[in-house]
């Protein structure tokens, strides 16, 4: 199997992960509070709304584009932004989001060739260059289960 379909693998099988348990939360753990500052619910939307459509940078990188001029700051300041702005969303909203996003991704990066995922770019906001792979791995996988993590332990499982 190609290291592209094992990678949409795991993606798939991460938001999957995300799905069943935004699925099984109950009313009282829409509102705990996870390490971020921001409630469960509106975490787990902004693991399908803001790190699934960072594959629009693995597009930019894949061209040969130069990825925006973006702080680690700018970056939290833009997630908290989208907190507040979804701080009332449902259960409903979060999951169409995950599903849609979700497949959005698994399916994209299900279709790279391996070469592509070898491609590197420079991202402004960590000093360094990065491949595709990585950039899925470290944006998407590693930094939206902390995410999902956070959203665990503030719902007590």
């Amino acid at each position: 199997m190609s290291r592209s379909k094992k990678l949409a693998e795991r993606l798939n099988s991460f938001n999957e992960e995300v799905i069943s348990f935004v699925e099984n939360s109950t009313e009282g753990d829409w509102s705990a509070i996870g390490a971020e500052g921001w409630p469960l619910g509106v975490t787990a939307r902004h693991i399908g709304a803001n790190h699934y459509q960072a594959v629009s940078a693995v597009k930019m990188i894949l061209k040969g584009e130069k990825l925006p001029v973006m702080t680690v700051e700018q970056i939290t300041e833009y997630a908290n932004r989208h907190a507040r702005e979804h701080a009332e969303c449902t259960k409903s909203e979060v999951l169409d989001v995950l599903r849609k996003q979700g497949r959005m991704l698994v399916d994209f990066t299900g279709g790279l060739e391996d070469s592509e995922l070898d491609k590197a770019g420079y991202l402004p906001a960590l000093g360094m260059d990065m491949t595709v792979e990585q950039f899925i791995e470290t944006v998407i996988l590693q930094s939206g289960n902390e995410h999902f993590e956070s959203i665990k332990a503030a719902a007590g499982k």
